[in-house]
């Protein structure tokens, strides 16, 4: 990765100050507290991914704070993926505790308190996403953080092993592939809590927040077929379409909404790929589920602003 921020060569006394400022710059507000005083040493390497950015934290033993003060002087929207690599940290957050040892991973959101404890130097990848890429395909995070994947798990060991190998090579993909590769990452993400979620006996609070993740991955896998539809996913689900809409009700949208923006959500990105310039407007959209052409120009229009050959001309000039 190829900014670095480090504290070496800076006084002593100048360091924890120092890696405050780091840790700010790079992440979002935080208090770190570390009774190394002059002896601490710290260092952050990162690089964008698309929407998202990887970064790499190494650093001596600290105790990491975000606190609602700092969540009221900031807009900064994000879940942060935290896993480890070496040593072991600590995640307190909506009012759970776990440890991410190496080979593990956690979750811990912006827009609420949490701390990280460090008892010993460490090395851990950071993947941040905005919120909105993780809740688009599974609804809220309260029922996800602090708590530790990717230890026995196939799927949170497949999506710890994708995402830190896409970190690494992240400064050195091409910009378009690097977007794909990031959606990619949220979807295995999304996936391996979603599994996770299905296999726990939940409160029922959570379990609506599981039963959202179903039906949002559903309608993904599922959004290419123009016959999808509120009863077949009902059906699907085993609950009612009254439910469905019940569900989608908590983030302000319906289920024909929620697909077109889904669907309109994959064509502006592939229209935006100079991979697919060869293949017809018309193909992606039918791709994606649209089986009327002059439907699909009008409602991408109303939602982006120009008509999807203006877009993608716009997109592949740069």
């Amino acid at each position: 990765m190829p900014v670095q921020f480090t504290t070496d060569g800076s006084p002593g006394y100048r360091r924890l100050a120092l890696w405050q400022d780091i840790v700010c710059d790079v992440f979002v507000g935080l208090d770190c507290k570390s009774d190394l005083g002059s002896a601490f040493h710290g260092s952050v390497t990162q690089a964008s991914l698309g929407r998202a950015v990887c970064s790499e934290v190494c650093s001596d033993r600290q105790h990491v704070f975000r606190t609602p003060s700092r969540i009221a002087r900031s807009d900064q929207d994000f879940v942060l993926v935290a896993l480890g690599n070496r040593g072991d940290g600590g995640v307190v957050q909506d009012g759970r505790e776990t440890v991410i040892h190496p080979g593990e991973f956690a979750l811990y959101d912006t827009t609420r308190p949490y701390e990280l404890k460090f008892n010993h130097s460490f090395t851990q990848t950071i993947f941040k996403v905005p919120r909105e890429m993780l809740q688009r395909r599974l609804g809220g995070t309260e029922a996800l953080t602090a708590i530790a994947f990717g230890a026995d798990a196939p799927l949170e060991r497949l999506a710890y092993d994708f995402i830190i190998r896409l970190c690494q090579s992240a400064d050195r993909l091409d910009p378009n592939n690097a977007v794909a590769l990031s959606e990619q990452a949220v979807d295995l993400l999304a996936m391996a809590l979603g599994e996770r979620l299905g296999k726990t006996s939940l409160p029922s609070s959570t379990h609506r927040s599981a039963l959202l993740y179903r039906l949002k991955a559903h309608i993904r896998a599922h959004l290419a077929d123009p016959e999808l539809s509120l009863a077949e996913t009902a059906a699907a689900l085993g609950i009612s379409p009254r439910y469905v809409n019940d569900l989608l009700a908590d983030e302000d949208i319906s289920f024909q909404r929620h697909v077109l923006a889904e669907r309109l959500a994959q064509c502006r990105r592939d229209l935006a790929s100079p991979v697919l310039a060869h293949r017809h407007i018309s193909e992606i959209a039918f791709a994606w589920g649209f089986n009327d052409l002059s439907h699909f120009g009008r409602v991408f229009r109303e939602h982006f602003g120009m008509s999807p050959r203006d877009f993608r001309q716009s997109q592949l000039r740069h």
